[in-house]
C-alpha cells in the first residue's frame, strides 16, 4: 500500500491547475465526465486531484502542506520568483534546506532538499 493521490479543494480549478503545472511541472489530465482534474507529476510521486470547493468551505487553513523535493532549494526559489511565485526565506535544517509559499487558494506549499540530504553527506 502507498499514498498515491491527494485531493486538494480549490476555488478555481483552472487557476490551480495552471499554478501546479507551471511551477512544479505537473501534467494536467482532464476527463469530461470526471469532477476531478488530475495532476500527474513528471518524475513520479503522488498525483494531485483538484476538486472545486463548496462556497462555504474555508480554504488555506488545513493542517496539510504539500512538499516538493528539489535538489537545490535556492535555485528553485530564484526561478519561481522570476515566474512570479514568491517563496519565503530559505531555512536550514538537519542537513537540508526548505522554503515555503502559498498556492492561489492560500494552501501551504514547500520546496525541500530533505530527500537529497543523505546524498549530500558524502560530499
Amino acid at each position: 500500500m502507498s499514498l498515491s493521490r491527494i485531493i486538494l479543494y480549490v476555488r478555481d480549478v483552472d487557476i490551480s491547475a495552471c499554478f501546479y503545472s507551471f511551477f512544479f511541472g505537473f501534467k494536467v489530465v482532464r476527463t469530461p465526465t470526471d469532477r476531478l482534474t488530475e495532476l500527474v507529476p513528471e518524475n513520479g510521486g503522488a498525483h494531485l486531484l483538484l476538486h472545486r470547493a463548496g462556497k462555504a468551505q474555508k480554504l488555506g487553513q488545513a493542517s496539510v502542506k504539500l512538499v516538493f523535493d528539489v535538489e537545490d532549494v535556492q535555485a528553485f526559489r530564484k526561478e519561481a520568483n522570476k515566474k512570479g511565485l514568491k517563496f519565503g526565506p530559505v531555512h536550514k535544517a538537519d542537513g537540508y534546506s526548505f522554503s515555503n509559499a502559498k498556492d492561489p487558494d492560500g494552501n501551504s506549499v514547500q520546496v525541500s532538499s530533505r530527500a537529497y540530504r543523505d546524498q549530500d553527506k558524502g560530499k
